[in-house]
């Protein structure tokens, strides 16, 4: 097994933890200020955040020898924001049991599985292409305001594809770095984050207002945005994920670090497809060492939680819009290639697309969970009648 580990399966596990941190570290700080928390309590949280998905990454790649990277909800982080002000924080690690709970029974049900592998590749891979395509577009929003930063690292990325393609992402990546370090963008961190953190446990109480008004919501963001995404993107990439063992190992971890801040545990996403992607390894079912490095940078990214998001929230945003985007470049454009393959189906990828891309949000359901449904319908709409009359 150990014969199979490639130096890209490193690069490509480092460079999704960065990308998954940076986007979202600063928004599980602010959401373990709404809930109350001291400085020792939101240390507490990235420690157990970091911890539950290098657990599960490790546990689930190894077992399953696929790219399997798991992450904690960003968009579930997000609701916290909103939700948790003014909600005591026991009350709060109660609802976060409650999600976990609601995880584990639908990974032991096995119903999303079986939802799942009803939606045709085609749309699948339509509302990844829409999921993927605003970091790759944010690598040219970026420009206008640091044109030659930009333009460098775009030069270097395709330059390194046409000659090196496996060290585009990590020569990017340096280059980006050294270049703030140079600048003095770092310059504001406060080099007393530099401590580890320690776990804080909170004894959970089950209010039922805030099971319902927290909790809930947690949980179905956490599948419509997270899991529903993640499961598109390693199908996107040929693999068959195993949706019931997932949920039920993230749910699982949900429920045991919830009093410590692990407030939920899902498939990655966007990070997924840096590690399931051609880019990671040339051997597809050689890429689970990916998410294994990944564990390793969730690790000790966990034990360092305060230096963490004082790096990320003194680096420039610049900066990790153009590695995300540019790592992800190749990802989206395999996906829209895949997602418009089949000309029976190319109506239906496109309105999943479009929906996707479109941000639409109703009843608290998101674009992505939205755009399935209605390409699904235009699908199902159109397909006889291709069929019928060639």
């Amino acid at each position: 097994m150990l014969a199979q580990l490639r130096f890209s399966h490193v690069i490509a596990g480092v460079v999704a933890v960065l990308v998954g941190y940076a986007g979202s570290a600063a928004i599980i700080f602010q959401a373990s200020l709404a809930a109350g928390a001291t400085a020792g309590q939101a240390s507490s949280w990235m420690l157990a955040l970091g911890l539950g998905c290098a657990a599960t990454s490790t546990y689930l790649s190894l077992r399953h020898r696929m790219p399997l990277l798991t992450a904690w909800s960003t968009p579930g982080a997000a609701v916290l924001v909103v939700a948790l002000p003014g909600t005591p924080l026991d009350q709060a690690i109660g609802a976060f049991m409650l999600c976990g709970f609601l995880l584990w029974l639908t990974g032991i049900s096995g119903l999303f599985e079986r939802i799942t592998q009803a939606i045709p590749d085609s749309l699948s891979n339509a509302m990844l292409a829409g999921v993927l395509f605003q970091f790759g577009l944010g690598v040219f929003q970026a420009a206008p305001t640091e044109p030659v930063f930009v333009a460098a690292m775009f030069a270097v990325f395709f330059v390194a594809r046409r000659l090196a393609p496996r060290m585009a992402v990590p020569l990017v990546l340096i280059l980006g770095v050294s270049s703030m370090v140079f600048a003095g963008e770092f310059s504001s961190m406060d080099m007393d984050a530099f401590r580890i953190a320690w776990p804080e446990f909170v004894m959970p109480i089950f209010d039922l207002h805030t099971l319902i008004g927290v909790g809930l919501p947690l949980y179905v963001v956490t599948m419509s945005s997270q899991n529903m995404a993640g499961v598109a993107v390693l199908r996107g990439n040929g693999y068959q994920p195993p949706v019931s063992s997932a949920l039920t190992a993230t749910g699982a971890a949900t429920l045991v670090l919830a009093p410590f801040g692990g407030f939920a545990f899902n498939l990655a996403a966007i990070t997924a497809a840096i590690c399931a992607a051609p880019e990671a390894g040339a051997d597809p079912k050689a890429r689970f060492w990916a998410p294994v490095f990944s564990a390793l940078m969730y690790l000790a990214f966990g034990i360092f939680g305060t230096a963490v998001i004082s790096f990320f929230l003194a680096a420039p945003q610049v900066l990790v819009v153009v590695l995300a985007g540019l790592a992800l470049l190749p990802t989206i454009a395999t996906s829209l290639s895949a997602a418009l393959a089949e000309p029976s189906a190319r109506e239906a990828s496109l309105v999943t697309f479009l929906t996707t891309l479109s941000g639409l949000s109703i009843l608290g359901i998101s674009a992505p969970v939205w755009g399935l449904v209605f390409g699904g319908f235009v699908w199902m709409l159109l397909r006889p009648k291709q069929n019928t009359h060639p």
